[in-house]
Formats: C-alpha cells, sequence, structure tokens
C-alpha cells in the first residue's frame, strides 16, 4: 500500500509511530522494516525515503526520548526529596522507552550504543546539575555525582523494567495505584537523606546560666579566671 505523498508530516509520523512500536515489542535486531511499513500503510521504498535504513530510523525514534531526558533534566526539582518521586512519575508515562532500553542491553552489551554522544547530553548535564546542588550545600558533597545519576535512574527505573519482581516481594502490581503511591513516599523520604546534615544550633543559655552570670556582675571575672588568679597565688 502507498501513501499519497501530500502531506509528507503526518508520513513521517505515522513511520515513527509504527517504528517505535516495532522496535518496543522487538527490539533494534529483531524489527524488521517490512513490518513497520505495513503497520504505517507505506511501502518500503518510502520508508527509506524518509529515513535511509533500520539504524537511522531507530535514530529517530531515540531522538523523542534524547529530548523527554532533556525536559526531565531541565524540570527536576532542586529538593532532594521531590527528585526522585519527581523522576519516578515521568518514568511511569516512559515504559516503552525502558523496554527500548532493555532490548539495547541485550543486544549490545557494553559495545558502543546507537547515537551514543546524543544521548549522553542529558546525562552530563544530569551530574552537572547534581554538582551544583553539592556545591550549593543541598547535596552531599562526598557523593560522586556520576554515581549518584545512576543510582537515581536504578531507583526510579527498576520497578518498572522488572515487574515481575516488583510483584513477588510486595505482592503488588506496578500498575497499582497504591502501590505507585508507596513507592514514591519510600523515594521521597530517601531523597532527604542525600541532604547534608544542617548545622547544628548552639545550645541556648539556661535560666541557671544567667542567674549566675547576674550574681558575678559585669565586672566579675568567670570562672575559669578566678581558678587561674588562685593558682598564681598559691
Amino acid at each position: 500500500m502507498v501513501t499519497s505523498r501530500r502531506d509528507p508530516v503526518r508520513t513521517r509520523e505515522r513511520i515513527l509511530r509504527a517504528a517505535r512500536r516495532e522496535f518496543v515489542a522487538k527490539g533494534i535486531a529483531g524489527a524488521r522494516v517490512d513490518a513497520i511499513a505495513r503497520a504505517a500503510a507505506v511501502n518500503k521504498r518510502m520508508l527509506y525515503h524518509y529515513f535511509g535504513d533500520k539504524d537511522a530510523l531507530y535514530r529517530a525514534v531515540l531522538r523523542e526520548g534524547i529530548a523527554a531526558n532533556l525536559d526531565l533534566v531541565a524540570a527536576a526539582p532542586n529538593d532532594t526529596a521531590e527528585l526522585l518521586p519527581f523522576i519516578f512519575a515521568r518514568e511511569l508515562q516512559r515504559v516503552d522507552g525502558i523496554r527500548m532500553l532493555q532490548w539495547e542491553a541485550l543486544g549490545t552489551g557494553d559495545k558502543k550504543p546507537v547515537a551514543e554522544d546524543e544521548r549522553r547530553k542529558a546525562w552530563v548535564e544530569g551530574s552537572e546539575r547534581i554538582r551544583d546542588a553539592q556545591r550549593a550545600g543541598q547535596v552531599h558533597g562526598d557523593l560522586d555525582a556520576e554515581c549518584l545519576v545512576l543510582a537515581l535512574m536504578a531507583l526510579t527505573m527498576f520497578p518498572l523494567a522488572f515487574p515481575q519482581l516488583v510483584r513477588m516481594v510486595t505482592g503488588q502490581r506496578v500498575s497499582d495505584a497504591d502501590f505507585q503511591q508507596r513507592q514514591a513516599r519510600f523515594l521521597r523520604r530517601l531523597g532527604a537523606y542525600l541532604r547534608p546534615p544542617a548545622a547544628a544550633p548552639r545550645p541556648a543559655s539556661s535560666a541557671t546560666d544567667v542567674r549566675a552570670a547576674g550574681r558575678r556582675g559585669a565586672g566579675a571575672p568567670p570562672a575559669e579566671a578566678r581558678l587561674s588568679t588562685k593558682e598564681k597565688h598559691r
């Protein structure tokens, strides 16, 4: 089936939607261009006209995720107690992206991933935001910023990547509203521990100390000074 070229924008969007579904379901290695073309109601020649090849189509799908990651970093709250629940709420809306990451990990392992340099931008920016927060005293300064980014991602993405483990551990499904609220409460509490302890307040003078100072009078030497004077006269 060949789609009219009169509306290239809609055709391109339709191909991207079909490609995303195929990559989510099968990964880049298992995805088939003919299946994508069929789902998008275009022929393969039309698909290649817009995207060149399967790798280029995969990059185009990834770019949407790159934009979402950059937006996540820019919108992330400074308060560490709210940061983890914020990321978790965003990841709940992007489960398809997590599935694509899983397929990619199975297919490439620790080899260079597709569009690595483009995709690193968001995480470099995230690490810099953490360093800024550390300099501002909002996050413990002795934490490695890049390892903390990994930890934040792990804490928020793991339940969505492995829903079967959530069910075995908690007896709930990730889609259950009760679990999502429970996880958000936990993440909020955990995030609060990322803050450095506040400076200990100076103890207030007790009433006894005030009365003792009044008896000595303004010119009376403190106890340490009186003791020193006695030592000199021995």
